[in-house]
């Protein structure tokens, strides 16, 4: 979900999206342990991939994260118990009134994009960060309306 999180940066999600597949292919269906030993041969070769976005940087930065993704791994024993620590180990729960309403970062995120960043990871960016905290559960900002807050309280 990183990888792709990064890859939107400045694009629409139906960009990327479109481009999933492409991704699970290029970067061995998204194993760090393999994305970590890529070659700059074969990064190279994926500059002319017509189903990833053929950014150097973006394409370079799935590497490097990925190296940094073992090594927060290693030391907090998975990088679910790293991502957690930074939300008090539960979920954060808004209950916004409209779209307009979600900010595009909160200080959770840019606690953990500095961590991020300190590490030595790219394309991780506060609202990046956000964006990823929400697609994995970390933060939910369904607005009061939303479908899936039908029966909560």
């Amino acid at each position: 979900m990183l990888i792709l999180e990064g890859a939107q940066a400045g694009l629409s999600w139906e960009t990327i999206l479109k481009r999933r597949t492409g991704y699970r292919e290029a970067f061995h269906h998204f194993d760090p342990n393999k994305a970590a030993q890529m070659s700059d041969e074969a990064l190279e070769a994926l500059r002319q991939n017509p189903n990833i976005i053929r950014n150097r940087l973006k394409i370079y930065s799935v590497r490097q994260n990925a190296r940094i993704f073992l090594n927060i791994q290693k030391e907090f024993g998975s990088f679910d118990r790293y991502l957690w620590g930074f939300v008090d180990h539960r979920p954060i729960v808004n209950r916004r009134k409209q779209l307009s309403d979600i900010p595009p970062r909160s200080k959770e995120s840019d606690a953990l994009s500095k961590d991020l960043k300190k590490r030595g990871m790219t394309f991780v960016g506060s609202t990046i960060i956000y964006a990823y905290m929400q697609a994995v559960g970390l933060v939910d900002d369904h607005v009061e309306d939303c479908w899936l807050n039908k029966g909560k309280k």
